[in-house]
């Protein structure tokens, strides 16, 4: 038996809200009964892990120690997709080799994107 990813999940307080801005992003559907206490994105288009959204009466405060981070060769083309989508932008980096944006979601949970 081996341990595999099922899920992303994100603590948040409008859990339908949240997954649309990542739906939109990501070019995926928000799974069908989607509500502001649970949503989904990715089990219609085989999406995996999965992203879950769950509304928490009290995320954890500070910044959160893991985080998403996504690559593609126009990766600035997504950076400003994100800002479109409702993103803010965090900051610009070019360290360790390599070139990324870190933005905040609209609940402000940081994800990065970079050069592929």
């Amino acid at each position: 038996m081996t341990l595999s990813l099922a899920h992303i999940t994100v603590d948040c307080a409008d859990a339908a809200a949240l997954a649309g801005f990542w739906s939109e992003l990501l070019d995926k559907p928000v799974d069908a009964g989607a509500s502001a206490q649970f949503a989904t994105v990715g089990s219609a288009s085989g999406l995996s892990p999965l992203l879950m959204f769950i509304q928490v009466p009290d995320k954890n405060p500070g910044k959160n120690v893991i985080h998403l981070d996504f690559h593609a060769e126009d990766w600035h083309q997504y950076v400003e997709r994100a800002v479109s989508l409702g993103a803010k932008r965090i900051g610009d980096f070019d360290e360790y080799g390599a070139q990324w944006t870190t933005l905040a979601d609209p609940e402000g949970n940081l994800f990065d994107i970079g050069a592929a």
